[in-house]
């Protein structure tokens, strides 16, 4: 099943995104095939102040294990988290 893990960084917290960035990272290459895509919001400035992360899991308790074992979200970067069921629809990646 496919889920869009959708995340809104808390306000003023680039300092936060910035210094756990590389564990972030690290975090999601380790997921391999489960990880479909994923990459921040930004606002006008390109800042970064969210992520979305599209994932390939057997259930929406194995999403939300995924998304709360992220390091941006154990170091309390996120104001809010949100989980959807979604397919895709149109022009998926050639396997």
């Amino acid at each position: 099943m496919q889920f869009v893990i959708l995340c809104q960084d808390k306000p003023d917290s680039l300092d936060l995104r910035l210094r756990v960035r590389p564990e972030h990272l690290d975090y999601l290459h380790a997921q391999g095939d489960a990880l479909m895509a994923a990459g921040p919001f930004l606002d006008g400035e390109e800042r970064p102040i969210g992520s979305m992360l599209i994932v390939d899991v057997a259930s929406e308790a194995e999403a939300k294990a995924l998304a709360d074992g992220d390091p941006y979200a154990k170091a309390g970067l996120f104001a809010a988290t949100q989980i959807r069921r979604w397919r895709w629809g149109v022009k998926p990646p050639k396997a």
